[in-house]
């Protein structure tokens, strides 16, 4: 048994496919609990390099490989987002269980086929929506749950930065799927309507900046703004709550999670906003992606759906779907079918 990880597998039984910006992350996340059994990636000079920083782990030759090894059990997927369908299908249909990373797919259709695929197959697929294992996220949502909070009134997020400008994809699309995944798991619902605007700077009708706003039923509204042309980092979500207001700031060097008392009295024929003092709120320092990767682990020897299955993937690339139809038509209202969602299971 791995002695730093009790509970995980005696033998490493996991495989990261892309070894780019985000899989050296996967890759040294799974070698830290003891489960990195290989890894592959398209550029050969890359998997030469992480064999010599992981000689325990067995660098792959092809894909093909990688689904043919009886001993991975788990595969883990950083690649493009226009390879995720291919190749999740493909691995699913080879009898693994499947760590995709955002988006699950590049539209639906695709999505819903590799839930089906997982579903026929018995096998795990789990999406890589990073901030539902953050455990500020964790703490945000408990206090939701135990009533500080009241009920969701309003919520926005802020995801900026001079970051990695992509050419496959927009800002929506690489950065909004976290924040969706979140807002979905706040309301329990998809939304009734969205609406996105943006503007493309740098390469055309790929967009720099969006803004979506989110309507959900009984007057919930939120909205996402993200960019990558933005002069500082910025990691914001807020949540006003029916009693109490919280903030969730991760691109603060401390003090990252921070409550505010709702105090709002009539006086005087008008209403009156007191003024409320931020209150930190203590959650545990655990890597959000170490937390991640560990579950998906425990996912695969437990056989229990993860807290963000392929269906939950399915769902934020709903929401997405219609942000990109709606910022194609410069911000035309878009309807969606306010489903109400089942309460994920928590960690």
């Amino acid at each position: 048994m791995n002695r730093e990880e009790p509970g995980l597998p005696a033998e490493p039984c996991i495989a990261v496919v892309g070894c780019g910006y985000w899989g050296k992350n996967l890759l040294r996340n799974f070698a830290q609990i003891g489960q990195l059994y290989g890894f592959y990636d398209g550029d050969p000079a890359r998997v030469q390099s992480f064999a010599a920083q992981y000689p325990q782990a067995r660098g792959f030759a092809a894909y093909t490989a990688v689904l043919e090894d009886p001993r991975v059990r788990g595969v883990v997927l950083a690649t493009p987002a226009q390879e995720h369908h291919a190749m999740a299908a493909a691995a699913l249909r080879a009898g693994k269980d499947v760590f995709v990373e955002k988006p699950l797919a590049l539209n639906v259709e695709e999505g819903s086929d590799l839930v089906d695929i997982a579903r026929s197959a018995g096998r795990i697929l789990m999406v890589g929506h990073l901030l539902q294992y953050h455990p500020a996220v964790q703490k945000m949502l408990e206090l939701l749950g135990s009533g500080v909070l009241g009920k969701v009134e309003y919520a926005y997020s802020n995801r900026l930065s001079m970051g990695k400008i992509r050419r496959e994809e927009n800002a929506l699309w690489s950065f909004a799927p976290h924040d969706i995944s979140v807002l979905l798991r706040l309301t329990c619902s998809l939304p009734l309507q969205v609406t996105a605007t943006g503007g493309a700077y740098l390469q055309p009708n790929i967009a720099d900046v969006t803004v979506s706003n989110l309507l959900f039923d009984h007057g919930v509204r939120a909205h996402i703004f993200v960019s990558w042309l933005h002069p500082y980092k910025e990691q914001r979500l807020v949540v006003i709550g029916s009693k109490q207001m919280i903030v969730f700031e991760d691109s603060r060097p401390d003090h990252k999670l921070l409550l505010y008392d709702k105090r709002i009295e009539f006086k005087d024929g008008g209403f009156e906003a007191g003024k409320s003092e931020a209150t930190p709120v203590d959650f545990a320092p655990d890597e959000p992606l170490r937390l991640e990767c560990r579950h998906f682990v425990e996912c695969i020897v437990s056989r229990q759906p993860p807290r963000t299955p392929g269906e939950e993937g399915l769902q934020v690339l709903q929401v997405l779907q219609a942000c990109q139809r709606s910022l194609q038509m410069n911000g035309e209202p878009v309807q969606l079918s306010a489903t109400r969602l089942q309460p994920l299971r928590s960690l």
